[in-house]
């Protein structure tokens, strides 16, 4: 049979390995090996591969076996043209019954010329997908009256076309995301990937825009590459590049590292991306007015006008002699949401002068504008970057253009980031009184990155310099680089010490200066960071625990007396009278929301955080805080937590099972582990875990803090607290911040025998090294 051996042959390819020139060789040595099994197919169904006229047949090849870039796993696009033969679904069937029976991916298609022509006027996709016809087998002048009556019709309807394949690109974008800047980008449909460079190619052959350049085609052969390797690396159809799979693909190609690949991958997205968008303005004329003249000039600010759909330059603009107009024209872009015409990028590419510092005040205005213009904002720097010219107005962008996050929580690279930053910090404005501070703060928290070196220190630097640039006074300055040195004192803070402890709270205010206002600026831009991170890192937990932090700040920076809240309330003593009298665990929920505060009591003689946790992830609880306490003969845990999914588990299911569990009636590791294998879902990347000490004198009386930080599983606190208990350190206080799949758990823990020495440290360390592994 025609299929034996395909497979075979097929896998046989993919070993070994192949670096940068191995990708191509192994996409030519694909497209060679199918088309000789689909010319034998051809045979088999009685298609003559040698009839290069007159049979009426064709078998023809789009897609990426038309395009000859055939990766790994790859379906077959393929359609069986015909002038109209009566025997034509016999042929089919013995064309495609072999690709099935192999298990071989085929999107097919059996249509004469007319009805392909046809279908491509309906449906964008068969249009595009038709540029690529070749002729694998049988009747080649049918094929080419195909190819060729595609491509005049292309040429004939493209240009009115353009809206819906506009829109349409609009849509799989949102789907998809974009190559540049994402963390996991998606190589064929993301914005700046293979698709788009298909459109490009569509445009040039309706004569819209240029043959792709050498830019455009050293990212087409990176994205290839990277595809192939990828789905080589994974043995099955993926174009997604996770972080994990990452270093795989990137130690294959002879690319560096995975950071090193992410910043090759975002550079050849964004020039990808940016042409598209280029070639679907300039392809679509402006609107004539009923009148058939073309659209007038409305002004939007001194030496700007909307010109059609795009932001340009008035008539009467002097870029040369305007340092600022570059700033004004940014401004009216993001606030707009209208694109810079090209043609006005490349004339202030070529003329703009650079500011001269200090910046004049109007200059400062308009950049005040910019980034508080919201979601436009994105837009506007990214034309402005990829002309040069943002990198006139701030040099210091260079070193955070295109780097990779370090952390898998965060969704965009660090440039990228900064400018989601404002974005977020846009809609805080009226929360703060100084919200150019905040804006400009934002840009800059972390322009220190991308070096070795602490970032925060770096960026306080970086930021001094580029707000004595711009003209701020020296007040001013301080404020803004103090913002970027503490960006993280407060989420750091909150998430991860005791924030009922007075000592916590003045080494905040100490930290801040005792400035009210960089307190509030730091507040905003937490809550900005957060949002601009990744989906999940701004929490109702967490912006009540930085709400309380800022408000205790705020009270002692006015001298109010610092108020120690009881540690247990009425319902929590009782609780722990009930578990003494009863020598049970006893547990008791309230909630707000999806929010809830349980209460765990013990006799003084029981565990409390192992079982505790153990039940609580037992339900599929996250936990955020734990606060543990002794009192009247016994010991009480709050703890707040939220579902993972799903709602809140019932609360009396809840105290048996927290009863069972501290009289050892209930087997919680077996129960994790089982739960554990249930939910199973492969690790985003591997990652060991990293225990921080911190002598820290807030912690709690004669404790010091261990960080946990670590990949999120099932049962992981509760794993950890019997670590811990086994090296006999007391817990004081846990909290628990979780960003995406990672944890940071940070405990206040003492030594119950004993002092808390190196030798000590050392074997809780490897304690809880080996729980959280």
């Amino acid at each position: 049979m025609v299929v034996d051996g395909l497979v075979e042959a097929a896998d046989r390819l993919l070993e070994g390995r192949h670096g940068r020139l191995g990708a191509t060789a192994l996409r030519a040595a694909l497209v060679d090996l199918y088309e000789f099994w689909l010319s034998k197919a051809a045979t088999a169904a009685g298609i003559d591969v040698r009839d290069t006229a007159s049979s009426g047949v064709a078998l023809v090849a789009v897609g990426g076996l038309g395009r000859q870039e055939l990766v790994p796993f790859s379906d077959l696009d393929l359609v069986l043209v015909h002038n109209g033969q009566p025997d034509i679904g016999t042929i089919a069937d013995a064309l495609w019954y072999p690709l099935w029976d192999a298990r071989i991916g085929l999107d097919h298609a059996v249509r004469t010329p007319a009805e392909a022509l046809k279908v491509a006027s309906e449906d964008l996709r068969t249009a595009i997908g038709l540029l690529d016809a070749r002729h694998l087998a049988g009747d080649a002048e049918l094929t080419a009256r195909l190819a060729s009556a595609a491509r005049d019709q292309w040429r004939r309807t493209a240009r009115k076309r353009l809206p819906e394949l506009a829109e349409a690109t609009r849509e799989r974008w949102r789907r998809s995301g974009e190559i540049a800047q994402s963390a996991e980008p998606d190589l064929k449909h993301g914005r700046g990937g293979l698709r788009d460079l298909g459109l490009l190619d569509a445009f040039a052959v309706a004569q819209l825009a240029d043959r792709p350049n050498e830019e455009l085609k050293a990212a087409r052969e990176l994205l290839l590459d990277v595809r192939t390797e990828l789905r080589r690396e994974l043995r099955r159809d993926r174009d997604v590049l996770g972080a994990g799979d990452a270093e795989l693909v990137a130690g294959e190609l002879d690319l560096g590292d995975r950071f090193s690949l992410a910043r090759k991958l975002s550079g050849a997205g964004r020039a990808v991306g940016y042409a598209v968008d280029v070639a679907l303005r300039a392809a679509v004329e402006p609107p004539r007015t009923r009148f058939g003249r073309r659209p007038g000039r409305s002004p939007l600010d001194d030496g700007v006008v909307l010109h059609g759909n795009e932001v340009a330059l008035a008539r009467d603009a002097v870029p040369a002699r305007d340092p600022g107009l570059l700033l004004r024209v940014a401004a009216a872009s993001a606030r707009t949401g209208r694109p810079i015409a090209h043609g006005t990028l490349r004339t202030l590419a070529d003329s703009a002068p650079e500011l001269r510092a200090p910046w004049p005040e109007p200059a400062r205005r308009a950049l005040t504008e910019l980034l508080g213009a919201g979601e436009g904002l994105v837009d506007a720097v990214e034309a402005l970057d990829r002309t040069g010219l943002w990198a006139r107005l701030f040099p210091e962008w260079g070193a955070v253009r295109d780097v990779p996050p370090r952390e898998p929580v965060h969704a965009w690279t660090v440039d990228r980031h900064l400018v989601q930053a404002c974005v977020e910090a846009a809609r805080l404005t009226t929360t703060v009184s100084r919200p150019d501070l905040l804006l400009l703060g934002a840009l800059l928290h972390d322009i220190g990155k991308g070096r070795d070196a602490d970032h925060s220190e770096l960026g306080a630097k970086i930021a001094a310099q580029v707000a004595s640039r711009i003209g701020l006074s020296d007040e001013d300055i301080t404020i803004v680089s103090g913002m970027v040195r503490h960006h993280l004192l407060l989420p750091h803070t909150a998430t991860r010490r005791d924030i009922s402890e007075q000592e916590t709270v003045e080494r905040v205010a100490k930290t801040v200066d005792g400035n009210p206002l960089l307190l509030d600026l730091l507040a905003a831009l937490t809550q900005a960071d957060s949002l601009a991170t990744g989906p999940g890192v701004w929490t109702e937990w967490k912006a009540g625990l930085i709400r309380e932090l800022v408000s205790r700040c705020r009270g002692l920076l006015h001298g109010d007396a610092f108020s120690v809240p009881d540690p247990l309330d009425d319902t929590q003593r009782e609780l722990v009278a009930e578990a003494v009298r009863t020598t049970r665990g006893e547990a008791r929920v309230t909630a707000a929301g999806k929010l809830a505060t349980v209460v765990l009591a013990v006799p003084a003689n029981a565990e409390l955080l192992t079982p505790a946790a153990g039940v609580l992830a037992l339900n599929s609880l996250e936990v955020h805080t734990a606060m543990l306490r002794s009192h009247g003969g016994g010991r009480v845990g709050v703890f707040t937590a939220s579902p993972r999914f799903g709602t809140l588990p019932d609360a009396g299911l809840l105290r048996d099972q927290f009863a069972r569990a501290v009289a050892g009636g209930l087997a919680l590791s077996q129960k994790l582990a089982e739960k554990e294998k249930d939910y199973d879902t492969p690790l985003p990347s591997p990652a060991a875990p990293k225990v921080l000490w911190f002598d820290d004198e807030t912690a709690a009386p004669g404790a010091v803090v261990l960080e946990l930080r670590a990949v999120d599983r099932i049962g992981l606190l509760h794993r950890v607290a019997g670590a811990l208990r086994r090296c006999d350190a007391e817990v004081r206080w846990a909290k628990v911040a979780t960003l995406g799949s990672r944890v940071v758990d940070s405990f206040a823990v003492s030594a119950r025998h004993g002092v808390v020495d190196q030798e000590w440290r050392s074997r809780v360390e490897q304690a809880v090294l080996a729980a959280a592994t």
